[in-house]
């Protein structure tokens, strides 16, 4: 795509500058709307003690913010690190198009920064994964959330 250089660049340099300024996690993120930069964000997990405050979250909250909605259609994340299964599945879920990254997790592995091995647990059946994730279906007549949310839809 074009300017990809650029926005990783941006995302390589959000990065620098978090670990520089800020003593964060050598990660930023930069999401792109028509060529245009709709937000960014850095890694603020050592800042807020929030687990979740990766780069690419940040960005994607602010840009649902920025544009008014949920669904980050024709967006691209460029990212300094190959992100997260946490922070992929925000980009599935909001619609992003694409994600660009400069560093792998092989690069990132010597610093203990790869999410490889999250990855390869989230690969295996529910009943092999390392948690304990196991379904507990409600008793009969137990009202469904999801029906009240679809009568409230209609």
């Amino acid at each position: 795509m074009p300017g990809d250089e650029s926005f990783l660049q941006q995302a390589i340099d959000l990065a620098l500058a978090n670990v520089r300024d800020a003593g964060g996690r050598p990660f930023g993120a930069v999401l792109v709307k028509d060529g245009v930069v709709i937000a960014t964000g850095v890694n603020e997990i050592g800042a807020t003690g929030d687990p979740t405050a990766h780069a690419e979250l940040s960005a994607i909250r602010r840009a649902a913010q920025v544009l008014g909605t949920p669904r980050l259609d024709g967006c691209v994340v460029y990212a300094s690190g190959q992100p997260c299964p946490m922070c992929l599945s925000a980009m599935y879920l909001t619609g992003i198009g694409a994600v660009r990254f400069a560093y792998s997790n092989a690069d990132g592995e010597p610093f203990g920064l790869s999410t490889a091995p999250v990855y390869a647990e989230l690969a295996k059946p529910l009943e092999s994964q390392a948690m304990d994730v196991r379904r507990r279906p409600p008793g009969a007549g137990q009202a469904s959330p999801y029906e009240a949310w679809r009568a409230r839809r209609s």
